[in-house]
C-alpha cells in the first residue's frame, strides 16, 4: 500500500515537471516567433514600405494595443473557465500571423497584421503564468522566473537568427517571415499536444466546471474592480508599464539609433540586441530567488535607477562596445525589476483572482509599452533628437523608482485586496 502511494507520488511529480516542460517549450518558441517578427526586421521593412517617420511610432506600438483590450479579460476568463482554451487560441494566432506578413504591400497593412500578431502575446503572458503560479506555489518565484527565462531564450535568439536571415539575404524580408511562421507552427503543434495530455490529467484550474455567462461576467468585473482599488497593485502595475514604456523604445528606436547614427550593420545591431535578452535569460532566475528569498522592494528601487541611469548614455556614444555595455546594463536592471513585480502582484491578489491580477498588470503593461514608441517618436521628430528621446525615458524610470520607494509596497509580505 505505502509502495503503491509512493508509485503515485512519483508519477504525479514526473507528470508536474513534465507539464512544466511543455509550458517553457512552448512559450519559448512562441517568443522566438513573435519577436524574430520585430526585432530587428520591423524597423527596416516598415522604412521600405514608405512608412511616414511620424507614423513609424505607430507600427510599432500596434502589437502591443490588443494587450490593452484583451490581456484583462482573457486572464479573468481564464480564472472562470480554466486556462486551456485561452492558451490554445493564443498558440493558433502564434501560428497563423506570420503567413500574413508575406502578403504586405504598404504600412498599413503592416499594422493591421502586427494588430492581429499582438493578440498572440496579450493572451498566452498573463495565462502562462497564472497557470504557472498556481499550479506551483510552493516555488511561485522561482518557477515563473525559470518559464520567462525559458521564453526569453527564445527572445535571446530572435535577434540573433533574424539579423542572420537579413544579414544572409541582403534583407530577404519575405525569407525571414517563413521562419517566423515555422516557430509559430511549431508552437501551436505543441499546445496541441499539451491540450491532449490534459485530458488524462488536468492541472488546477486547466479544467473547471462550466459556469453561465452572466455569472461569468458578473464574477469578472467583480474581479476588475478589486484589483483596481488596490493601492497596491496600481502602484506594482505603475512600475511595471514604466518600465516597458521604455523597454518598448528601446527595442524599437536603440536599433534606428545604431543603423542611422553608428552607423552599424545588421550583424552588430543584432549583437547588441540579442545580448541584452541574453542578460535577461541569466540574471532573471537568480534575481527571482534572490526576491524570493530577501523580498522585492530593493531589486525594484536598484532596478529602476540602473536602467533609468544607463539610458541617459546611450546618445552620447556610437561606439559598438559602449552601446554592446549599456545593452548588457540595461537588461540587468531592467530584469531586476521585472523579476519582482509579477512575484509580488501575485503576492497581493487573493488565490481565486490570481489570473485576474496578472491580467491587470500586463494591461497596465502594455499602455505603458504602446505609449513608449508612439511618444518617443514625436520627441525624436523634434529639436530634442536622441537626447531628448532617451532622457525622457531615464526622468520617466527615476520618477517610478521614486514613487515606489515612498509608497512602501513590499514591505509586509502580503497586502489584502
Amino acid at each position: 500500500m505505502a509502495r503503491g502511494k509512493m508509485n503515485l507520488t512519483r508519477r504525479l511529480h514526473l507528470n508536474g515537471r513534465a507539464y512544466f516542460i511543455v509550458f517553457c517549450v512552448m512559450g519559448a518558441l512562441a517568443i522566438l516567433s513573435s519577436t524574430m517578427s520585430k526585432t530587428p526586421v520591423l524597423n527596416p521593412f516598415a522604412v521600405s514600405l514608405g512608412t511616414p517617420p511620424d507614423l513609424i511610432g505607430i507600427i510599432a506600438a500596434a502589437s502591443t494595443i490588443p494587450g490593452i483590450l484583451v490581456s484583462l479579460p482573457a486572464a479573468s476568463l481564464s480564472d472562470i473557465f480554466g486556462r486551456k482554451k485561452v492558451l490554445l487560441f493564443a498558440a493558433f494566432i502564434f501560428a497563423s500571423a506570420p503567413f500574413l506578413y508575406l502578403g504586405i504591400t504598404s504600412w498599413w497593412e503592416l499594422a493591421l497584421v502586427r494588430f492581429y500578431h499582438g493578440f498572440a502575446t496579450a493572451m498566452f503572458v498573463p495565462v502562462a503564468e497564472a497557470a504557472i503560479a498556481e499550479r506551483f506555489s510552493a516555488k511561485r518565484g522561482e518557477r515563473m522566473a525559470a518559464f520567462n527565462s525559458a521564453t526569453y531564450i527564445g527572445r535571446g535568439f530572435a535577434p540573433f537568427l533574424g539579423g542572420s536571415i537579413l544579414f544572409i539575404t541582403s534583407y530577404g524580408f519575405h525569407t525571414l517571415y517563413l521562419a517566423v511562421a515555422v516557430a509559430g507552427v511549431t508552437s501551436f503543434a505543441i499546445a496541441l499536444l499539451l491540450l491532449s495530455e490534459n485530458k488524462t490529467n488536468p492541472p488546477a484550474n486547466i479544467a473547471p466546471q462550466p459556469v453561465k455567462a452572466k455569472i461569468a461576467t458578473g464574477k469578472m468585473l467583480q474581479g476588475w474592480l478589486k484589483v483596481a482599488r488596490s493601492r497596491g497593485a496600481l502602484i506594482v502595475s505603475f512600475v511595471q508599464a514604466c518600465q516597458y514604456y521604455a523597454y518598448g523604445v528601446m527595442e524599437f528606436y536603440l536599433v534606428q539609433y545604431m543603423i542611422e547614427v553608428a552607423n552599424l550593420d545588421a550583424l552588430l545591431v543584432s549583437i547588441v540586441i540579442g545580448v541584452q535578452v541574453i542578460s535577461l535569460i541569466v540574471f532573471r532566475p537568480l534575481l527571482g530567488r534572490l526576491s524570493d528569498k530577501y523580498g522585492r522592494r530593493l531589486p525594484i528601487i536598484l532596478g529602476c535607477t540602473l536602467s533609468g541611469a544607463l539610458l541617459f548614455l546611450v546618445p552620447f556614444t556610437t561606439h559598438f562596445a559602449f552601446l554592446l555595455a549599456i545593452s548588457i546594463g540595461y537588461g540587468v536592471g531592467f530584469v531586476m525589476v521585472i523579476s519582482s513585480t509579477s512575484p509580488l502582484m501575485c503576492e497581493l491578489a487573493p488565490a481565486n483572482l490570481i489570473g485576474t491580477s496578472m491580467g491587470f498588470l500586463s494591461t497596465i503593461m502594455d499602455i505603458g509599452q504602446t505609449l513608449g514608441p508612439i511618444i518617443s517618436g514625436i520627441i525624436l521628430a523634434t529639436v530634442l533628437s536622441y537626447t531628448g528621446l532617451f532622457t525622457s525615458l531615464t526622468i520617466l524610470l527615476l520618477t517610478s523608482a521614486i514613487i515606489f520607494t515612498i509608497s512602501n509596497i513590499g514591505k509586509h509580505h502580503k497586502i489584502n485586496l
